[in-house]
């Protein structure tokens, strides 16, 4: 056999597609005063939670996945007016989520396939997401993603005060690296089988410094040496079938993050196996958790809610219902509303 002839590498590598660098869309899209002012503001308040010099409640919410710009824009604006009437309770930050992780396969979320029909047009994709993030930003709201593909913060992470590490990818050494040079909090969610010992071994992993492969603002590959994130911490998701939002479970994690070391300060996510997806029970988890905080010493500091225009979610098709998340399903609007405002009221 003549080994010359013969290809050794892409041989199930169909197409490669150059992209923008992300000095390129930064300079097509770039961040107002207004905007970046809303990004920073958002972190340091989100820290201030952490840290407990903030008492207000941490709030993650928004659809499960951004389907439609459009509609999420229109989502946006209602929260926005929404925050202020509840700031001096609730710290409200909007859940703009692009990239979906999946058990098997499945739509991979707006970056990787905005147009739903598996042509993955990543160019759009990116580009678009960007300009939705920088209309949110305007309106004064925050916003928190969680990161999937190790390149994707290099486009975006300038515009997050908030961001996530989930389930799926907590003990991937690869997300424990990216988490621990991102700018903004992470929180890092436990496993889905609802054991938390390897996302407090990930938090640890991200308060560390790093040396890792990546790519530069020019679109360069590169040496990425991190400083440790110190603004890492658990969220409990459930999992395994049972939930672990209630007081004694919340008592036995904060446990094992002070035997580690850490800050006990955790959010909980109203969600996934602690609504057992159930959309409208996510009011049953928030409703518990505000009367743990009633206990000063309560370590839970925030919570995420799944919520979006319609309640529930639809499958992909060609005639999608607007304001209906096309993954997990979501609280509706009027439920958002009625649940938030009757904590100041």
């Amino acid at each position: 056999m003549n080994f010359e002839l013969q290809k050794t590498e892409n041989l199930r590598v169909e197409s490669i597609t150059r992209l923008k660098t992300p000095q390129d869309l930064k300079t097509r899209f770039p961040a107002s005063e207004t905007a970046l002012e809303t990004v920073l503001r958002g972190r340091s308040e989100v820290r201030n939670v952490l840290d407990r010099s903030d008492k207000r409640m941490l709030l993650i919410i928004g659809p499960c996945s951004i389907h439609d710009p459009e509609a999420a824009l229109d989502y946006a604006k209602r929260l926005a007016a929404l925050r202020d009437e509840v700031q001096d309770k609730i710290l409200i930050v909007m859940r703009v989520y692009f990239e979906k992780p999946r058990t098997t396969v499945g739509w991979k979320g707006f970056i990787n396939d905005p147009h739903l029909d598996d042509s993955c047009d990543m160019k759009y994709g990116l580009r678009t997401a960007r300009k939705l993030m920088l209309d949110i930003l305007e309106l004064g709201l925050p916003i928190a993603a969680e990161f999937l593909d190790p390149i994707v913060p290099q486009y975006m992470a300038d515009l997050v005060s908030w961001a996530a590490i989930g389930a799926r990818t907590v003990e991937s050494q690869t997300h424990r690296e990216m988490a621990s040079g991102l700018s903004m909090p992470v929180g890092l969610k436990n496993t889905t089988d609802g054991g938390i010992q390897r996302a407090i071994d990930a938090i640890l992993a991200c308060r560390a410094p790093h040396s890792f492969l990546g790519i530069d603002q020019a679109g360069h590959s590169s040496i990425i040496k991190t400083t440790g994130n110190p603004y890492t911490h658990l969220v409990l998701r459930g999992g395994g079938g049972t939930t672990n939002y209630h007081a004694d479970e919340v008592a036995a994690a904060a446990e094992k993050l002070r035997a580690a070391g850490l800050s006990d300060a955790m959010m909980v996510d109203c969600s996934h196996a602690n609504s057992g997806k159930v959309p409208a029970r996510q009011a049953d988890v928030w409703k518990e958790l505000l009367e743990q905080r009633q206990n000063p010493d309560c370590p839970v500091v925030g919570a995420m809610i799944e919520s979006f225009i319609e309640e529930g979610n639809q499958p992909i098709s060609d005639n999608l219902k607007y304001g209906l998340s096309i993954t997990d399903g979501c609280m509706s609007w009027e439920m958002t509303e009625s649940l938030l405002r009757s904590v100041v009221e």
